[in-house]
């Protein structure tokens, strides 16, 4: 399900004349040219079963097809059905059209900034659950800088687990108070659910290789620490200091935002 808004699908469906029915317009757009444009672009059959509850017309499949899928799929298509409106419509335009098709650009471009992450949505689904509003604004300020500010995105990657910890003790009646580290953060709760090697009996299957992982979640919280002191953000830096790339930054959110999955899973497992 997309994070469209109702203004949002306003301005997009004004801007492409959906009151009618059509999208862009009948003439543009056939049955068949609808059809093969999200064949083409998503590999999607848009006149499958799945996108026509709302009713037969193309508007109407393209509103199924924004609540169901997520926000980069959407994206996607809505960047070449904009494409294709341009082409139909050259400039000079008037300036509420104008507009109006700046401001579907924007929403277009948010749509498409969100990653294709399975574990981040989860997280996400978790701060919704949890009412967490600082994990929330910390999932999406990490999600926004991997690639415009790496720096930005590793700090946010360490304080992401950190958060993600102090939710975890707080819902099961263990406020933190003071300034722990990570480090310390991250034993705790791992003692809380009973994460830590001394918990696995020997007797279990597989019970040296399940100590050795999980005496190794600690060690990567303290490299993310220790990397995020190097090169994140929330420490002051020499003004010649090496910046990180992208690419390093997507690690540390992969493996920040892999561990506090982890973690909450293991935090709702009734068993526990």
């Amino acid at each position: 399900m997309s994070s469209l808004k109702a203004l949002e699908k306003r301005k997009i469906e004004d801007l492409f004349g959906m009151q009618s029915g059509y999208v862009i317009s009948g003439n543009v757009l056939t049955n068949r040219s609808f059809s093969e444009f999200f064949q083409d672009t998503l590999g999607i059959d848009i006149y499958s079963g799945k996108y026509s509850d709302k009713g037969t017309s193309k508007a109407n499949h393209l509103r199924a097809f924004w609540e169901i899928e997520p926000d980069h799929v959407v994206g996607e298509a809505l960047a070449g059905l904009l494409e294709i409106w341009v082409y139909e419509n050259p400039r000079p335009w008037d300036g509420t059209t104008s507009a109006l098709f700046q401001s579907c650009e924007s929403i277009v471009a948010r749509l498409k900034a969100t990653p294709n992450d399975p574990a981040i949505h989860h997280i996400k689904n978790v701060a919704v659950t949890f009412d967490a509003k600082h994990l929330a604004q910390q999932i999406q300020r990490m999600e926004k800088a991997i690639e415009s500010d790496p720096p930005l995105a590793l700090g946010t990657a360490k304080e992401l687990v950190e958060t993600c910890c102090r939710t975890i003790l707080r819902e099961r009646g263990m406020p933190v108070t003071g300034s722990p580290d990570v480090p310390a953060l991250t034993k705790a709760v791992l003692k809380e659910l009973k994460l830590v090697p001394e918990s696995v009996p020997d007797h279990a299957k597989g019970s040296d290789i399940i100590k050795r992982l999980l005496s190794n979640l600690g060690s990567v919280c303290q490299c993310m620490a220790e990397l995020r002191n190097l090169y994140g953000t929330g420490h002051g830096k020499d003004g010649k200091a090496d910046s990180i790339k992208p690419r390093h930054a997507r690690l540390a959110v992969g493996t920040a935002t892999a561990l506090a999955t982890f973690l909450l899973a293991t935090h709702e497992d009734p068993k526990q």
